[in-house]
């Protein structure tokens, strides 16, 4: 009798582990600012992208074929950060907006 109990405990304890694990974690806001700092970000990516086809433009007309070069790879990988910071500023907005409609919605039956 003694190990049925025993055996139904156990049981318990690990189907409500299982179900914590599988629940999903309630969307958390990113922290205050960080929005802004990832637009901010974008912006500079882009205005370094604008010197980047500058300087591009200038060592055509200067004939200057390794710096071109240089200048090419340079804006590839601007042109790469520039898109991985606008990835992650539509993550972090939509994670705050996802954040915020959860919040609304919990703040919802407290109010009733």
């Amino acid at each position: 009798m003694k190990l049925q109990t025993l055996a139904a405990a156990v049981l318990v304890a690990f189907a409500g582990t299982a179900l914590a694990q599988s629940t999903p974690a309630p969307a958390q806001a990113p922290a205050k600012g960080t929005i802004k700092a990832d637009r901010e970000a974008v912006k500079a990516d882009k205005e370094a992208l604008k010197t980047d086809k500058t300087k591009l433009k200038a060592d055509r007309t200067a004939g200057d074929k390794a710096a071109m070069e240089a200048d090419k790879s340079k804006m590839k990988a601007d042109h790469e950060k520039l898109k991985t910071d606008k990835e992650k500023t539509k993550a972090d907005v939509q994670a705050a907006k996802a954040a915020r409609a959860a919040k609304k919605g919990e703040a919802k039956p407290d109010q009733k």
